[in-house]
């Protein structure tokens, strides 16, 4: 690969990863919306921009080619692991 396409990879890489954060953290939100008994319109209003916003972004990304899209996958597969992890160390599930 050359340097452009190296350079490319990572930026879309840090895309899915601030995608990645974006999406747990209203996924987070959202359950807390939902426990919380307000779940009145907030839920569903949030749950639905959450999924929007992460399909709008990898519909971009794959308008650009393979590869920016599965660089952007990669950055939110490894946000997903990263939150997932906090998630079972909280629940003290992590062995």
């Amino acid at each position: 690969m050359t340097d452009p396409a190296i350079l490319r990879v990572l930026l879309y890489g840090v895309l899915g990863a601030l995608v990645g954060i974006a999406f747990f953290s209203a996924l987070d939100w959202n359950v807390l919306l939902y426990v919380a008994g307000g779940a009145d319109w907030k839920a569903p209003l949030v749950h639905v921009t959450r999924l929007l916003m992460a399909a709008a972004i990898f519909t971009l990304a794959a308008r650009q080619g393979a590869l920016p899209l599965l660089s952007t996958l990669a950055g939110f597969q490894v946000i997903r692991i990263v939150a997932v992890n906090r998630h079972r160390t909280a629940m003290g599930k992590n062995p």
